[in-house]
């Protein structure tokens, strides 16, 4: 890992405070092992991470983006770090589900189906500033490496056909279960599964390559007609494009099994090496107390959210981080109403240091609650990502800030601080609303009007102007220094 952060090194200031505090050691929650462990990647200063992306046989619903909002804040992190991340995800465009949603009996009808839905994800990803990692690969752009692989385990003892089908023989993987701690002596040996997700205690021989089936798209392979069971899909290009070994593999609870646990059994049994070194999971969204579903009405995509109650995306993302990925998290509308509200403030402080005329000059004790402010974030975001107390830290610091505000000991040079703290934090959480520095004609003008009537005591016509100010989303404050508005 890299050496501590220098935050004091990020602006130069008279009588600059020296770092203490952290030891500046990311630990992480390793489903493998059970532990938190320092997390060290394979390669100093570089970090290989595969996350499973979405099946795309439909729009991604908020549950589904509490797993990519916490994976893009561990990468984020990573980098806040120091690090190097190279990050691939899949897309999940054969299974049984895109198969059964799309209809299609051919693999050119099924991929335009599913690219359909692919767009739709990305967009909804951009609008949460999820940022887009360095390969998105698609399963049925990668069926020969599927075979290939399937070709390895059969040479190698790990397989046996039925039907024109292959399955993985998991009793000859010893370490079977080793990730979501089944034993392997309580699973049915020789039983076999044909469909992509199983409960765990259907545990058996899983299908690596399908045998074709009338009306369901097939491709042409060294194996016979078929296609690719779900777990292949994610070992053959993980290990392609980052190694036999690599660093970090993540995605949601459900899928430490079968699916995770598939992947290393196939994985591990055709490289004869170590596949994932830190596994990380993320725990489930529940709506309002109760599980999210269609018949309950409390099923919800982002663009539900967005197009049908006007909810900011930005309010979303932060709802999804407000909560350690480790917790389940109750998603409510007071929730997001909250969220909306700590983004506000947020915004009012970061236009109040790019606004506000301040006294030259520089205050050691301010510059002291930038240092001690990154501290708090950093030591919260090392103990597992605990996002709740960074924000902690986050929001005492907005409080602190504030105050010298009220008591005018914040200065010019402090401001610079302030600002690159405030983008530091961002960096990761990506929380920060553009600003609105410049008024439109109309709002300047009823602005210049309110003056007007102010100053000529006609404060119902004050009045009056500021309540349309107000519906068109600005709030008036009449401060000594004079009139400062804000986007509501």
């Amino acid at each position: 890992m890299p050496a501590c952060l220098d935050f004091s090194s990020m602006w130069v200031y008279p009588g600059a405070i020296a770092r203490k505090g952290p030891s500046c050691v990311l630990k992480i929650y390793n489903t493998l092992s059970g532990q938190l462990e320092e997390f060290r990647p394979l390669n100093d200063g570089r970090v290989h991470m595969y996350t499973c992306g979405p099946t795309v046989y439909d729009f991604a619903h908020i549950g589904n983006f509490r797993t990519f909002v916490f994976e893009d804040v561990l990468k984020r992190y990573l980098r806040f770090k120091g690090l190097s991340v190279k990050h691939v995800m899949n897309i999940t465009d054969v299974d049984d589900k895109t198969i059964r949603n799309s209809g299609a009996t051919e693999p050119k009808k099924l991929r335009e189906y599913t690219d359909r839905f692919s767009r739709a994800f990305l967009e909804d990803c951009k609008n949460l500033r999820i940022d887009k990692p360095d390969l998105i690969v698609h399963a049925t752009d990668h069926i020969e490496d599927m075979v290939r692989m399937i070709q390895g385990l059969q040479a190698k003892g790990y397989t046996y056909e039925k039907e024109g089908s292959v399955y993985f023989k998991i009793s000859n993987f010893r370490d079977y279960g080793k990730l979501s701690k089944l034993n392997l002596e309580e699973i049915k040996v020789g039983a076999r599964v044909d469909v992509d997700e199983y409960e765990k205690q259907d545990a058996r021989d899983f299908v690596l390559w399908k045998a074709s089936k009338n009306g369901e798209p097939y491709w042409e392979s060294a194996l016979g007609p078929g296609r690719p069971g779900w777990h292949i899909e994610c070992s053959a290009m993980s290990m392609k494009y980052l190694g036999e070994t690599f660093d970090l593999h993540c995605g949601a609870v459900d899928l430490i099994f079968p699916h995770h646990e598939n992947e290393i059994a196939q994985s591990e049994a055709y490289s004869g090496k170590p596949f994932v070194r830190y596994w990380m999971h993320g725990e489930h969204l529940i709506v309002e107390g109760e599980r999210m579903a269609k018949s309950k009405g409390n099923y919800f995509t982002l663009r539900d959210l967005v197009a049908q109650r006007g909810i900011d995306p930005l309010a979303v993302r932060y709802a999804l981080l407000s909560v350690p990925y480790k917790r389940q998290l109750n998603f409510t509308f007071d929730t997001l109403r909250q969220a909306d509200s700590s983004l506000k403030r947020l915004q009012d402080l970061m236009l109040r240091l790019t606004t506000e005329a301040l006294r030259p000059g520089t205050n050691d004790k301010i510059q002291a609650l930038m240092i001690e402010a990154l501290q708090k974030f950093e030591q919260a975001m090392d103990d597992d990502l605990n996002t709740a107390q960074a924000l902690a830290a986050i929001f005492d610091w907005v409080r602190d800030l504030n105050t010298t505000f009220a008591e005018k000991s914040l200065r010019q040079e402090d401001r610079a601080a302030a600002l690159q703290t405030m983008e530091r934090f961002n960096a990761v959480l990506q929380f920060r609303k553009p600003l609105e520095l410049h008024l439109d004609d109309r709002v300047q003008s009823l602005i210049e009007q309110r003056n007007q009537a102010r100053k000529a005591r006609n404060f119902a016509l004050a009045d009056q102007i500021r309540d349309q100010l107000y519906e068109l989303g600005y709030s008036i404050e009449d401060t000594k220094e004079g009139v400062r508005w804000k986007k509501r």
